[in-house]
This record gives C-alpha cells, structure tokens and sequence, in this order.
C-alpha cells in the first residue's frame, strides 16, 4: 500500500462544537473539585476537632447524642466561615452518636487584631427541633477559654 506525498489533506473537524459541549463539563468538575478541596481543609482543621472533642466530653452532649459522637456523614459538609485571620468563626456540621444525631453550631469572634477569641455560641440542635445550648453547663462561661494553659499547668504539676 502506498500514499502519494502530494495529496490533499482531510478536512479539519472543527473543535468549536466539541468545546462548546465539554467545556461546561469541565468547569462543572472543576467547581466540584474546588469545594471538595475547601469542605476537606475545614473538616480537618483544629478547630472543627477541638470543638468534636469537646462536644465528646460535654455532659449534655453525652445524655444527648450517646457515646461514640463523630461526623453524621461519611463525607461531612462544614458549613460557614472559618476566617481566623480576621477574627470570624462560625461553623455548622452534622454529628451523630448512638443515641441520635443533630446539627453543632459553634461562632467565635476575635474583636482585636491581638485579642482572644470570643464564644458566642456553641450550641447543638436536634433532629426533633431542640435547641441545646452546650456554653451553659457551668464549666465556666467559655468551655474553650484557658484550655491552654490549664494543660500546661497539670503538665507541671506531674513533672
């Protein structure tokens, strides 16, 4: 089989009907990914784990929700704003236990560029509508304030 050198070339198929239908494709995946990739970097933070744990140890957490509290979802779905450079806390995400489930609901606010961070709810809602609010359970008036330093100092005490 031999082809002359000389020969018209095929035609171009154009590529504009072909952008044109995969390019919504594309930017339906790529926002997808992106949301993905900022739920997954708020799910992992410390504050969305120091606020689980503290919702595992809280008392009314426990008669509440059970034992073994974590994620409601496989996949779960922080939602809010999590902006600790500019002082503004305020997350929402579903969490389970053996009992039931609920959404938490934590804000904090720093109102100085050096201050502390303020809570100003933290707070659970039940499946059935219940609105428990887990900053009164006489730890004091903010379960997160001087957790620090109240773990440094029983670290001293042992040493």
């Amino acid at each position: 089989m031999t082809r002359r050198a000389d020969r018209a070339l095929p035609p171009i198929p154009s590529s504009r009907k072909l952008w044109l239908k995969t390019f919504p494709i594309f930017l339906v995946v790529i926002t997808a990914s992106a949301l993905a990739i900022f739920n997954y970097q708020k799910a992992s933070s410390s504050i969305v784990n120091a606020t689980l744990y503290a919702l595992r140890t809280s008392e009314i957490g426990k008669r509440e929700l059970g034992e073994q509290i974590y994620f409601r979802d496989k996949f779960p779905w922080i939602w809010g704003e999590m902006n600790q450079l500019h002082g503004r806390i305020d997350v929402t995400f579903g969490v389970k236990g053996t009992k039931g489930s609920g959404m938490m609901r934590f804000k904090s606010i720093r109102r100085t560029r050096m201050g502390f961070f303020e809570t100003h709810e933290w707070s659970l809602e039940m499946e059935d509508g219940r609105k428990l609010q887990l900053l009164d359970e006489g730890r004091a008036d903010d379960a997160f304030k001087d957790t620090t330093l109240k773990a440094e100092t029983s670290l001293e005490a042992e040493t």
